[in-house]
């Protein structure tokens, strides 16, 4: 970056960090929702006399819906916008979480994941949408990562205080805080969040930072979007789409193997009670959010901005990063807790660091006005195959008796993400856009 270019970012104004940060309490709050599940699980199963297997099934209820719903998600974001679709989704996902306070068995358990799934499909094909129209391509590294380490932060703080919740008081008590938690972010996302064109007529965006954006390659929020099905067809018939959509998913495998049953394989494997157990689950997570804010997203940017090549910069992060997240596969031969906390911390923060790299490549990639629909297809496919995460964990912990197989399972899966993101993907330029026919 020239000096003249370093001093009209200084110059251009700091509104599209406010929204940056809006962005991450959003994501903080959706995944203290998904959080609050692994450590009040031991309870439940105690209380429901649920196996492994079963609260397993219970935890993937809420990606059936998720997943699901990312292929028509992402399409409606870019229709109607990410303004009120979000609006609609955190009051959805805050009904979840009192519903789930109020389960007195397994039916509605079940019933309040699904419609958490509901609630929380837009969070991230709107938040990556959002990223698009409100950063240049040289700072979405950062934006980016603010926006996923938020979502890790849950991690380090929600944890531990889950586990206070649980163990002071109930399980029940955990998701009603979470409700309370989420009625706080509605009003926020409610009154603050606007689009930049929004934000420049009502004077909370200066011109210059809007120019600022537009000139650094910030998406058109007026682009014409395609048809639904028309839209959906033209991305699902290019290989970039496959690569992106299948090297996310070897990471969001991993994370919901650590999301779901981190404490409770510090509970099987070396008898760590819940409360400690939740401390030190926050370890590899806080490990995570440091790797994410202080290298991800900054080590990104820069790379780009020093390199002029965003494939090249991009691909070393992600193929570096993938690479150390393998330490997750260690857990399988640890014999202590310590041993175990140090390969799940370099593991955590090797996946944590893939994130801004790999997620931000949708508004990168992605036709004009398609970014929604994009982000929402490779979330539909990231998630399907996480899906299997808990279900497969918690089945070989049922016939096996240890989480070893589970881990090596998970690093075969990062493995084959690195192939997708490398090989698959290609060249990181802006795929066409459908013909002009398929423009509703």
């Amino acid at each position: 970056m020239t000096t003249a270019e370093r001093t009209r970012t200084r110059t251009a104004g700091r509104t599209r960090w406010a929204i940056a940060g809006v962005l991450g309490v959003g994501s903080f709050v959706n995944y203290v929702d998904r959080v609050n599940l692994s450590i009040a699980g031991p309870e439940m199963m105690r209380e429901f006399h649920l196996t492994a297997a079963q609260l397993g099934v219970v935890a993937s209820a809420f990606l059936w819906t998720y997943a699901v719903l990312q292929l028509p998600i992402g399409a409606i974001i870019d229709r109607i916008g990410v303004r009120w679709v979000n609006r609609a989704a955190a009051l959805l996902w805050t009904i979840a979480s009192f519903l789930t306070a109020s389960a007195g068995g397994l039916g509605l358990l079940m019933a309040s994941r699904l419609v958490l799934g509901f609630g929380e499909a837009p969070t991230i094909p709107a938040g990556w949408k959002a990223i698009g129209q409100w950063f240049p391509r040289s700072e979405r590294g950062r934006a980016t990562a603010i926006f996923d380490g938020c979502a890790k932060v849950s991690n380090v703080l929600g944890i531990p205080l889950m586990a206070f919740l649980v163990t002071a008081y109930s399980w029940h008590a955990a998701f009603v805080f979470t409700g309370i938690l989420s009625v706080g972010y509605l009003l926020v996302w409610w009154l603050l969040y606007l689009t930049p064109k929004q934000a420049l007529a009502r004077g909370r965006l200066s011109a210059a930072e809007f120019a600022y954006l537009r000139d650094g390659g910030a998406d058109d929020e007026d682009a014409p979007a395609p048809s639904s099905l028309a839209g959906l067809g033209h991305l699902l018939r290019r290989r970039k789409t496959w690569g992106l959509a299948l090297g996310y998913a070897s990471y969001t495998y991993a994370y919901y193997v650590l999301l779901t049953w981190l404490p409770g394989y510090l509970e099987k494997q070396f008898g760590v009670k819940l409360l400690a157990g939740g401390f030190y689950t926050m370890i590899p997570w806080l490990v995570a959010v440091l790797a994410q804010f202080l290298v991800g997203g900054m080590v990104l940017d820069r790379l780009i901005a020093r390199t002029g090549d965003e494939t090249k910069a991009r691909r070393i992060v992600l193929v570096v990063s993938m690479l150390v997240s393998l330490s997750v596969a260690g857990a399988a031969y640890a014999g202590s807790v310590a041993a175990a906390l140090v390969f799940l911390s370099i593991g955590a923060a090797g996946l944590a660091v893939s994130v801004p790299a790999g997620s931000s490549i949708v508004a990168v990639i992605a036709p004009e006005g398609c970014s929604g629909t994009l982000g929402g297809l490779v979330n539909f496919v990231a998630n399907m195959i996480g899906i299997a995460a808990p279900i497969v964990t918690g089945a070989v912990v049922d016939v096996t008796g240890s989480f070893a197989g589970a881990f090596l399972v998970t690093g075969a899966v990062l493995l084959a993400g690195i192939f997708c993101y490398t090989v698959v993907l290609g060249k990181l330029d802006r795929m066409p856009a459908a013909p002009r026919k398929e423009i509703a």
